[in-house]
């Protein structure tokens, strides 16, 4: 026996229609939802008014340390960062995340960075001094600002 019923309204959605109607809904959102809604054209930057505030302020830098925080032949950690100072008046900066397997590293002592989770060890330019580290720190951009060093 066979079931004569008719669909409700005579109309059927299957699940590939549904999500193909559904995604083209989604993507005609977005595209109006770029628009501009401005008479300016996009490539127009705003103007101080004279007297008024700054439109665009400068980055606000972060410091990370004081010069004399960090010893000369070695270095010291902050937050996310490593900084080392090689050689007298000379830093550079690294990501605290060993290249091994993600772990932060944890002290700069005798020359090297270390990693306490499977002993890989970093020389004071980044570089694999020892341990399964496939790769050197990754760098990030510093710079000294006085007797401070922030974030370039």
């Amino acid at each position: 026996m066979t079931d004569t019923t008719p669909d409700p309204g005579g109309f059927r959605l299957d699940r590939r229609t549904a999500l193909a109607t559904t995604a083209v809904a989604a993507t005609a959102l977005v595209v109006v939802g770029c628009g501009s809604t401005s008479d300016k054209p996009a490539s127009a930057a705003p103007r101080a008014e004279p007297g008024g505030p700054d439109p665009m302020p400068a980055k606000k830098l972060d410091t990370l340390a004081n010069t004399s925080d960090v010893p000369v032949g070695g270095g010291l950690i902050t937050g996310g960062t490593v900084i080392t100072q090689p050689s007298a008046g000379s830093f550079q900066g690294f990501s605290a995340t060993c290249t091994h397997l993600g772990c932060q590293v944890n002290s700069v002592s005798g020359g090297l960075i270390r990693c306490p989770c499977h002993g890989s060890t970093f020389n004071l330019d980044g570089s694999v001094a020892g341990g399964p580290a496939p790769r050197a720190l990754d760098p990030r951009a510093i710079r000294v600002d006085g007797d401070q060093i922030v974030t370039a």
